[in-house]
């Protein structure tokens, strides 16, 4: 097994630099610039050699002094133009392919996330972004310029005295040796360390998100032993790492000192002799370090690299992750058309049926309601019907036009909907009326659409009105004020297409009321589906569906299956009973 980076490795490598698109003019200058620090550091050991030689002569040349002085100035100056360059394509770098990667992951279908944890995906945006970008910045320059210093370095060593440089060399297959499986053990302990990493990331977004579910049942203790063991696991991974580079950087340092003691050994013997100068000498002990130097950071190059392989490899499996997709069709649908639901059957995994041959009807501007025990699949119909999942068989159309070949951006703008639990974003009341939209709106639109949700009097009531946070989750809010706030998102949206989820459930009789004449508002003149365990909500509907195991045992009127259904009979009873 190799221990420097695979093919694969390179390619994946390659693959993200492409994304990344660091300009190629900044590239080109940096390295310019390092080649040029390279070339005045490769001067310097000459000039010294020159001096030290004169100053045991006859005296010194005050051009010798000044030509130093010039080689340091150089070296100093496109270093730091070089380190800041590589620097600014580093950022450039991991900002673009941040940027894809969050452009790609808002485009990733619903079932994605029904299978990776928040904190997961977002360890791939931000740390494993980060130590790609590390290897750019830290290591990719210094590697080349590192290779030209040790290649220019053997070429003026060799015209030196090609004895002593050969002894120099001997101590590099050595450290080859020791090296290479030690960047395998490198490369294992990264990639276990990256996943632990994400895999602490993902429990904390977990915890943090529902922390009052935490509170409320005492859950701090579980939770404290579960972070306690993933902080564990990263500890003991940082050790590894630690025990490797502890055996690198001492053996690296033994080598050169080794080294270092033979060359001036045999080097002072030499000049003793008078078979080579002192100068001379001087200049090998300098071209020695220049050589040991890059030799260590290509080293950490190769050690960086075998971290950033498995970032690398992590963000690729991510971009590669298939996007919702959106046939090229109809530009613009015709919002007088029916939707039907044409034998359609769904499951969320392949061995459980959800939906069954499912097939019903509603035409434009009438009520759609769904009824029926729950698990029966009315919550599936509307995640189909808003394109979440694709289907296992069957059709939803749009009167002869299957959904599917409406640009998906356009089908859900013309969704409005309204759920149980409708969620409210973290900002200001008027940004979350507001959220989604593409157009600039004027502050009386919203205000309008508040009005018209019964939202308005209670948002003014509060101390910065609609400029007020409601917090992570609109907490700060109860469940009647977010459940208008969310009416009046979606009448702000004029959706064609209304779908509203068990809206009431879990509200008290007062907030019902409002958000019940706010649904009346919104429901005018729109295609509604209905969803609801209150019947009392559904039985002015147009058609009412009973749903069960995925299939509609009966249709029609309130009156209709009160007759006719004999599970819709049984719901009526039993709601009456629970109200007496």
């Amino acid at each position: 097994m190799s221990t420097g980076p695979t093919p694969s490795s390179w390619n994946r490598f390659i693959r993200l630099m492409k994304i990344g698109r660091p300009s190629k003019w900044i590239f080109i200058s940096a390295l310019v610039l390092s080649l040029f620090e390279t070339a005045a550091s490769l001067i310097v050991p000459l000039f010294t050699k020159s001096l030290v030689d004169q100053i045991s002569g006859a005296g010194i040349e005050m051009s010798l002094i000044f030509l130093l002085l010039a080689a340091f100035i150089v070296q100093a100056v496109t270093g730091g133009f070089s380190y800041y360059l590589m620097t600014y394509i580093g950022e450039t770098f991991v900002a673009k392919i941040r940027k894809a990667l969050w452009n790609h992951v808002l485009e990733l279908p619903v079932p994605f996330f029904d299978s990776h944890q928040s904190g997961e995906t977002m360890s791939r945006i931000t740390q494993d972004t980060n130590t790609v970008k590390t290897l750019i910045t830290n290591h990719l320059v210094t590697f080349v310029s590192g290779i030209v210093t040790i290649l220019g370095s053997i070429i003026i060593l060799l015209t030196i005295d090609w004895s002593m440089t050969v002894i120099m060399f001997v101590a590099v297959p050595v450290s080859l040796i020791i090296l290479m499986p030690l960047g395998r053990k490198m490369h294992a302990i990264s990639r276990q360390t990256q996943d632990e990493m994400a895999d602490f990331s993902g429990n904390l977004g977990r915890v943090l998100s529902e922390i009052r579910l935490v509170k409320s049942y005492n859950g701090q203790p579980v939770e404290r032993e579960s972070g306690r063991k993933g902080i564990q696991n990263l500890f003991q991974f940082g050790l590894k790492e630690a025990k490797i580079q502890a055996v690198v950087s001492p053996f690296m340092t033994t080598i050169m000192m080794v080294v270092l003691v033979v060359i001036i050994g045999y080097g002072g013997a030499r000049v003793s002799a008078g078979a080579l100068s002192a100068g001379s000498l001087v200049a090998i002990i300098i071209y020695m370090f220049q050589i040991i130097v890059p030799f260590t950071q290509m080293a950490t190059f190769f050690t960086a690299f075998q971290k950033a392989s498995g970032a690398t490899e992590r963000i690729q499996e991510l971009l590669d992750e298939d996007a919702e997709e959106s046939e090229d069709g109809l530009k613009k649908f015709f919002s007088e058309e029916k939707l039907i639901f044409e034998d359609v059957s769904f499951g969320y995994t392949d061995n459980r049926q959800i939906l069954d041959s499912l097939s019903f009807e509603i035409s434009k501007g009438r009520t759609g309601a769904f009824v029926g025990p729950s698990g029966g699949g009315k919550t599936t119909i509307f995640s189909l019907i808003e394109r979440f999942y694709p289907l296992s068989s069957g059709d939803i159309k749009l009167g002869n036009t299957s959904i599917k070949n409406i640009p998906l951006q356009e089908w859900r703008g013309a969704i409005g909907y309204v759920s149980q639990e409708s969620p409210i974003m973290s900002g200001t009341i008027f940004e979350n009326i507001c959220y989604g939209l593409q157009r600039e709106v004027k502050d009386e639109e919203v205000f309008d659409a508040a009005r018209q949700a019964n939202a308005y009097e209670f948002i003014m009531n509060l101390t910065d009105g609609f400029q007020t946070q409601v917090g992570e989750r609109g907490v700060k809010l109860s469940g009647g004020q977010r459940q208008r706030i969310a009416i009046a998102r979606a009448l702000l949206r004029d959706p064609k297409i209304l779908l509203l989820d068990e809206a009431t459930s879990n509200l008290d009789s007062e907030s019902e009321l409002l958000v019940q004449i706010a649904l009346k508002n919104l429901m005018k003149g729109r295609t509604t589906l209905i969803i609801a365990h209150r019947l009392s909500t559904v039985v002015e509907a147009d058609t009412i569906f009973v749903i069960e195991s995925g299939t509609i045992s009966g249709s029609g009127t309130h009156q209709e299956l009160l007759q006719t259904n004999e599970l819709y009979s049984k719901l009526v009873q039993q709601q009456l009973a629970a109200e007496k």
